[in-house]
């Protein structure tokens, strides 16, 4: 960093003044001295050094940071133990203070607004706040604590020849001159170095940022608005279209005291800024929507080194004189030097509880193998014969029987399977650890006494079984379990040749668990090669800090220094969390000349290293760092040279290394004494390696990667380095591959699986040319990196941590170790930070999951997840798909203690990950959306249409039967007047029952014959000209419960001339919202009369109503209950068929109220088609499980029986939820052939009747009768519902074929009905991508983005449909998807409406197509569709034409050019968890917001943010804007069953939905952050 120009001069810096130095650093990171008193003591250290103070800029005289506890004035807390900061002190990350800060300033101004969620999500379960400490980890290792600097000391330019750079960019040694590469972090410690330049040039670097500034504030974007009441107006619901604009179409979003949706209005303006990269448009001709395709930047950085040459190591020594194998190594020992020791266990005292000698270990591994061989047997056949795969079982705090018995199957010629204790049933990763188990056949496991019993019991009191593992046998090898051998027994172990020595096992990046075989002879070699390249020799003393079942630790601690006779000091983890300098103690106190650590516990010493002057590390010759591989490596390496150099500790003393499960050692750093050149150290520029290039950035110096070498290949090894993907080519010398390497001490298999063992283990480098590099497999190790100056070893990575987003590669450590940086209030809870990639829409998206204090706030929470974003996209320029925060504790931990990776991927992609706060990123990280859609000029209709061919296809028109041929043409005109028919019918069949009402008991609570009726219907047209003095066409409201009242209402209007409109009555339990609907329909309708029963008359007078309603406004109101018994002088003719008959009201699932008018001719004529289709006469009964106050319902209910004279059935829907089983009892009771119901109906049954199919037909319950079963709606049909009810009821005889669907709309209420005769109900599978693009291309069942679509019934007779272009109106073919137009004798006649929407819909009842046919008129349905020519012949003989409809032209979505469907985004969505009940999708200006009902506890709702996103990426290609998690019930649905996702919309936009969690997945800023509350 000298090129900054500091002012100060440079000094020599004493040892003690830099140890006083790193005192000092602890003590204020753990707040236990101030800022001001650290300056004072640190500026009275370096008076004598620092001669030109008082000209240096303040900034630069003291080292401004963040204090570690921040406190705010006026409030005192107490501070916690030293122990508990030093804990949190050690996941202190090293990346560069300037680094973050500088990326974390560019955003500073940015501000975003709090999350909001309901509170009781904020209560989480207490965890234990100081429990021992845990390491953090992004690999399922122990984990990333350190970070190496990413600030270059020197100008480093690039060069056209590759080596030279390449000197420069590898730098000196990282241990001779330390503070080169030691970087600040946030509360780092400066680093000391022997040299004063090194010295004060850091010290200089580090005072740069002025720290004591606040950090951005970004969590209080909200403005404050000023709070005014919004005039309500009555039931939005009930509102048309203009009715009330500032409700329903709010200019600027909603009424400024919604909190919910000020938030998006405030977040809406973010959009306007560009994304990265911008996307082009194009129109997708042929349907298919095509992923974009990152193209490479031609700007990217490109390997120009020569063509790297394999490397080899020095030879293997093989000829020196010692043992040949390694059990004779140990049958020596152990017979010569019995009393040497061999292994020292500790207990988490630090006290020696065992020291194993190597005659012990010899006896006890004999008389295990004679017990293993000669006394376990099974039907007096041996249990175990050689080569047999055995499972040992040990606690990571018993070395020594570890040791026995590992040693023991060795002799015995049996395959140890060393394996975790597993601690409980549902351990992380138990279940692959089993199946690994299982296929290698074990079916012993070898224990102690004392884990034996820890382990979990049956009921029987035997060790249970775990899931996932195969039966085992548990054998206790304790001495007093064990049968001594006699005295000339020994084995006849065969240790030298390439059978199975032991299988280590091996977790993959996707959590399957492997098993790597290591052979005798790789055993031997391995044991050779690490003497000869550590130079150990006899009686020398190993401390060893890690895991001695797999890996380094058992390589050195179990193996080698057995070959050697050393003495193994091994210190538990346990111990390491009580005391972290233990290991440094045992070195001091037994004199060790190695000591083999990870750079963790390197980091955990320098924090507990206070008060420990008496420690010296003179003795040791080499310190072996076993994760030397890990980037952030570095940093304790140099910082723990720093404050041990002044204790005896040599820089040439430490020694990285590198090795993985496959290739065992890779390479090791070898001391001066041993033949090692001088440790190197690169410092690399980040956007290179993404690109796997070997570069240094020389325009942004802030983002580096700092890496030292992990030494020379070990000794009879060659080594290349290949490229990752496809063939293993050779690379360049300056391009990162993977290490390979070719040596007889290497792994050489995954058990059981050949084909990726050939992959792995049998790897052929070859040339450029494709000339393989040996004539000998190499093996690839796993790990990323490149061979620098001086043939020395770099890695960069793992390929298990390998994230490629694009065409860019970036490694979770680095994500990490950016993420621990930005921690200025110890936010992250003991460091504990998970990085991973998701595959969502064919690219990896990074997910990075951490655990938060439980002290940490709402405010903190995310304020800190938005400064990650930020430092992350600015340093490693990749965006971050989902940054999750879970409770502390609860990500699933490794063995170890870090984070088992695998396991929380696993739990995130199934929902079961249970964060208390999410924020998704998805607008920035997905770039390879399609390209949206543009429209082309549309073609002119001249070179389109030839005869009935709209280019080239068929024109898509189909029609019912002609009424002229099926009914004679007098009884049309004689059944013109539905009062006409009704009296006729009184008088001709008086008695005959029209109508019967049940009950939710199923008793008949009414009927009414044809006399009864018509009678009935003369009260009222009295009462109606008497007590309401209304003239003919005076329009009557008629408000009644669903009953024959209501019938005989609607005829008594008709009698006296008035025009009826039926409404639904208000329910008493809810006023407030369903009184001013009936008050709007009321007004709108301009009723002069409001007929109803006696409670609903008092029930709109009373005092709640008037708290909803103006009741003194309301219309004449007459109670029918008590009407006298009068004749009416005459019953009224209208003059003309085409006079208003009556009005039919309803509320569209877009949420606009209007009513249609049904002339007296439409309404004979939809009652004839009915009869024509379902063929009624008066000797049918029907059943109708249907609500009567609008559409086809109001007409099966109250028309259709008067007309054809057959016996209704009337079930009111209402009954059900009190009896479930009313309508289908009155079906079988009555044996109804025909019956209707609406879709809440079918639902309502399916749900509540799924286990008491053999109850109710124990009752009699038989559906055989049923001819047709037709589902009455105004949408597509739902065929999982349709086929879930047909299957169900199929055991009470429903045959299969009998449900279908209806389909009609307000312009013509019933325009596709199934009826009892022609062809059944076809279904086609369509393209869905297709259907966006409004094009129709049949598939396949089963079909990728395929979408199962069944016919709506069949066309009605007298009724035409026709297929039109929704913005041309022009005639489609049948391959396209079209508005539906139809043309009948039952078409409404028009709108009603008092405000003048006339104009806006003017066109839906005299629509003209704009070429072809143009003379028809025709109703537009406003539902698109499509049709198709079946292979199925209807009755006239002819191919039946298929009405599909696919849903309403008013919901549909324009997104990114193409027009979407909501129930399938719906779909999709539900499959996405188990937890979600149902969904409802709307956008609001251009998001897509996603309403889901949690079927679960509040806690886990943040769960489903994450799978919902990716659900609908994956499927529809979108970016959901916001996320909405409401309790279940919140969705509207009406009473057709239909979604109401525009009232949803409104009580969004109004804040009324009470939502549980609402994650806005919404673009903050380029590339940086979506905000997600």
């Amino acid at each position: 960093m000298a090129d900054r120009g500091c002012p100060l001069e440079a000094a020599p810096l004493p040892a003690e003044v830099r140890e006083s130095l790193a005192e000092l650093e602890l003590e204020l990171s753990e707040g236990d001295i101030t800022q001001k008193g650290y300056e004072k003591k640190r500026a009275k250290l370096l008076a004598r050094y620092i001669p030109l103070l008082q000209g240096v800029d303040p900034c630069l005289q003291t080292e401004n940071r963040i204090p570690g506890p921040l406190m705010t004035a006026g409030t005192s807390k107490p501070q916690k133990s030293r122990a508990t900061n030093s804990r949190d002190e050690r996941f202190r990350s090293d990346v560069h203070t300037e680094a973050v800060q500088a990326a974390l300033a560019k955003y500073k101004e940015r501000k975003m607004p709090m999350p909001s969620k309901r509170r009781s999500v904020l209560v989480h379960s207490s965890v234990e706040t100081y429990t021992p400490p845990d390491t953090s980890s992004a690999s399922e290792d122990e984990g990333s604590l350190r970070r190496p600097g990413r600030l270059t000391t020197t100008l480093l330019q690039s060069h056209t020849s590759v080596e030279p750079w390449l000197d420069r960019v590898i730098q000196g040694s990282s241990t001779s001159s330390s503070a080169s590469s030691t970087s600040s972090h946030l509360g780092g410690r400066p680093a000391a170095a022997p040299s004063a330049t090194t010295a004060l040039t850091g010290l200089a670097a580090h005072t740069h940022i002025d720290l004591h500034s606040a950090p951005p504030d970004v969590t209080t974007g909200l403005v404050e608005h000023s709070q005014y009441e919004c005039p309500q107006v009555a039931s939005v619901r009930g509102v048309p279209r203009g009715y009330s604009r500032s409700v329903l179409e709010t200019a600027d979003g909603v009424p400024v005291n919604s909190r919910v949706s000020s938030k998006i209005q405030q977040l809406l303006n973010t959009l306007k800024r560009p994304k990265r990269p911008p996307l082009k448009e194009f129109f997708v001709d042929d349907f298919e929507e095509l992923l974009e395709v990152q193209q490479p930047d031609p700007n990217q950085p490109k390997p120009e080194g020569d063509q790297m040459a394999v490397l080899k190591g020095e030879p293997l020594l093989v000829g020196t004189p010692g043992p040949p194998s390694l059990l004779a190594s140990l049958q020596r020992w152990g017979t010569t030097q019995p009393k040497a020791p061999c292994l020292t266990a500790l207990d988490t005292a630090g006290k020696a509880t065992c020291t194993l000698t190597y005659g012990k270990l010899w006896s006890r591994s004999l008389k295990l193998a004679y017990t293993l061989l000669n006394k376990l047997t099974s039907k007096n056949d041996p249990l175990l014969k050689p080569g047999d795969r055995v499972a040992l079982v040990f606690p990571n705090s018993d070395p020594v029987m570890f040791m026995v018995a590992f040693y023991g199957c060795l002799l015995a010629e049996l395959v140890p399977v060393p394996i975790e204790v597993p601690l409980t049933r549902k351990d992380a990763g138990s279940q692959q650890v089993g199946f690994l188990l299982g296929s290698c056949g074990v079916t012993l496991a070898l224990t102690t006494d004392a884990c034996q019993k820890g382990l979990p019991k049956a009921q029987t009191g035997e060790v249970a079984t775990f899931k996932g593992w195969p039966p085992l046998a548990w054998l206790v090898i304790d001495g007093k379990h064990l049968t001594k051998p006699p005295k000339d027994w020994y084995p006849l172990a065969q240790d030298t040749g390439p059978g199975t020595a032991y299988i280590e096992y091996k977790t993959s990046k996707e959590g399957s668990t492997v098993g790597v075989t290591v052979s005798h002879a790789s055993l031997l070699a391995q044991c050779q090669a690490l003497t000869q390249a550590c130079g150990y020799v006899e009686a020398e003393t190993l401390t060893n800090v890690l895991d001695f079942k797999r890996d380094a630790g058992l390589w050195h601690g179990v193996l080698t220094s057995v070959m050697n006779r050393m003495h193994v000091v091994n210190i538990p983890y346990a111990l390491m969390k009580v005391n972290p300098l233990s290991w440094i103690q045992k070195v001091c106190s037994y004199k060790a000349r190695a000591a083999l650590v990870k750079s963790r516990d390197m980091h955990w010493s320098l924090l507990a290293q206070r008060g420990q002057r008496d420690v010296s590390l003179s003795s040791l010759r080499m310190l072996i760092v076993a994760d030397g591989a890990n980037p952030w490596s570095i940093s304790s390496c140099d910082a723990f040279l720093n404050v041990f150099q002044s204790r005896g500790l040599r820089p040439e003393v430490i020694c990285p290394c590198a090795s993985s499960p496959e290739a065992l050692t890779v390479a090791i750093r070898r001391p001066p004494d041993l033949g090692g050149p001088p440790p190197r150290k690169a410092v690399l520029s980040m956007n290179g390696l993404s690109y796997g290039v070997i570069r240094v950035d020389t325009e942004e110096k802030l983002s580096v990667l700092t890496v030292q070498d992990v030494g020379q290949v070990m000794p009879g090894a060659s080594v290349c380095v290949v490229k990752v993907d496809g063939t293993p080519y050779l690379c360049k010398t300056d391009e990162i591959g993977e290490i390979c390497v070719n040596s007889i001490a290497t792994g050489t298999a995954y058990y059981g699986l050949l084909g990726i063992t050939k992959n792995v283990f049998e790897t052929v480098p070859v040339t450029a040319d494709g000339a393989p590099v040996s004539d000998r497999p190499f093996t690839r190790t796993g790990l990323l990196g490149f061979i620098g100056p001086d043939n020395l070893v770099f890695v960069v990575g793992k390929l298990d941590g390998l994230m490629v987003v694009g065409v860019r590669r970036h490694n979770a450590d680095d994500v990490v170790a950016t993420a621990l940086a930005v921690e200025p209030m110890k936010f992250v809870y003991r460091g504990r930070i998970a990085v991973f990639s998701v595959t969502v829409l064919h690219d990896d998206r990074i997910v990075l999951v951490a655990e938060q204090r439980p002290d940490a706030s709402e405010e903190d929470s995310f304020q800190w997840m938005s400064r990650v974003l930020q430092a992350i996209d600015s340093i490693h320029q990749v965006g971050v798909y989902c940054l999750a925060l879970v409770p502390a504790n609860t990500l699933p931990k490794a063995p170890l203690g870090g984070i088992h990776i695998s396991e929380t991927k696993q739990r995130f992609l199934e929902g079961m990950l249970h964060p208390c706060n999410v924020l998704m990123c998805p607008h920035t990280c997905v770039t390879n959306l399609p390209k949206p859609r543009q429209k082309q000029p549309e073609v002119g209709p001249a070179s389109m249409i030839v005869g009935n061919l709209v280019a080239g296809k068929r024109i898509a028109q189909a029609s019912g039967r002609e009424l002229t041929h099926l009914e004679d043409s007098d009884q049309a005109r004689k059944f013109l007047f539905l009062a006409d028919v009704l009296q006729w019918r009184a008088h001709t069949t008086p008695d005959h029952p029209l109508f019967l009402l049940l009950n939710a008991k199923g008793t008949v609570t009414s009927t009414a014959t044809c006399i009864q009726l018509h009678k009935r219907a003369e009260r009222v047209a009295a009462a109606l000209v008497e007590k309401g003095r209304l003239d003919a066409g005076d329009h009557v409201a008629l408000v009644y419960p669903p009953g024959v009242d209501l019938i005989a209402a609607f005829y008594g209007c008709l009698y006296c001339g008035c025009v009826p409109v039926t409404v639904r009555p208000p329910h008493p339990q809810n006023l407030g919202t369903t009184l001013p609907t009936v008050k709007m329909i009321v007004e709108v309708s301009k009723s002069a009369c409001v007929l109803s029963t006696q409670a609903i008359t008092r029930l709109l007078k009373s005092k709640e109503a008037a708290a909803a309603v103006d009741v003194r406004t309301w219309p004449t109101i007459l109670d029918t209950d008590d009407i006298p018994k009068k004749k009416l002088a005459s019953i009224f003719r209208p003059p003309s068929p085409d006079v208003l008959a009556y009005l039919d009201f309803s509320v569209s699932t877009t949420g606009i109220l209007a009513g249609v008018k049904m002339s007296h001719a439409a309404t004979s004529a939809l009652c004839r088609s009915i009869k024509l289709q379902c063929e009624l006469y008066p000797s049918r009964q029907i059943a109708i499980c249907l609500d009567p106050y609008c559409g086809l319902g109001f007409a099966l209910w109250c028309l259709c029986s008067v007309y054809s004279g057959h016996q209704s059935v009337l079930v009111p829907p209402l009954e059900l939820e009190s009896n479930v089983s009313l309508w289908l009892s009155a079906v079988s009771q009555y044996k109804a052939r025909v019956t209707f119901c609406s879709y809440s109906v079918m639902e309502m049954c399916t749900k509540g009747l799924g286990a008491q199919t053999s109850a109710l037909r124990m009752k009699g319950v038989n559906l055989s009768c049923v001819r047709t079963c037709m589902v009455v709606a105004e949408e597509r049909p739902r065929i999982a519902l349709t086929q879930s009810f047909s299957k169900l009821f199929k055991d009470l005889g429903l045959p299969a074929r009998a449900v279908s669907t209806t389909f009609g709309c307000r312009v013509n209420v019933a325009i596709c009905l199934q009826g009892t005769a022609g062809p059944d109900p076809t279904t086609v599978y369509v393209d869905m991508r297709a259907l966006r693009h409004d094009r129709v291309r049949l598939v396949e069942r089963g079909s990728p983005h395929s979408l199962p679509l069944m016919e709506s019934g069949k066309i009605l007779p007298g009724v035409k449909v026709i297929i039109a272009h929704t913005e041309t109106k022009g005639p489609l073919g049948d391959s396209h998807l079209g508005e539906i137009w139809v043309s009948s004798p039952h078409n409404a006649t028009g709108y009603y409406t008092v405000y003048g929407e006339e104009a806006l819909h003017a066109d839906h009842f005299n629509a003209r197509l704009s070429f072809g046919d143009t003379q028809t008129i025709w109703a537009r349905t406003g539902y698109l569709g499509f049709l198709r020519r079946t292979e199925l012949t209807d009755a006239s003989g002819e191919r039946h034409d298929a009405l599909y409809v696919v849903g309403s032209l008013d919901e549909t979505l324009e997104l990114r050019g193409m027009r979407y469907h909501p129930i399938d985004i719906e779909t999709s969505v539900i499959r996405a968890h188990r937890s979600i009940a149902e969904c409802a999708v709307f956008t609001w200006t251009n998001l897509l917001v996603v309403v889901v009902e949690l079927d679960g506890l509040e806690q886990d709702a943040l769960d489903l943010v994450a799978l919902v996103t990716n659900v609908v990426l994956e499927e529809h290609y979108l970016v959901v804007g916001v996320v909405v998690i409401v309790d279940p019930g919140v969705i509207p649905i009406n009473s057709r069953g239909e979604k109401q996702r525009m009232h949803l919309r409104d009580g969004f936009l109004a804040d009324q939905l009470d939502p549980i969690y609402v994650a806005y997945n919404i673009s903050g800023f380029p590339g940086v952050l979506n905000v997600s509350l």
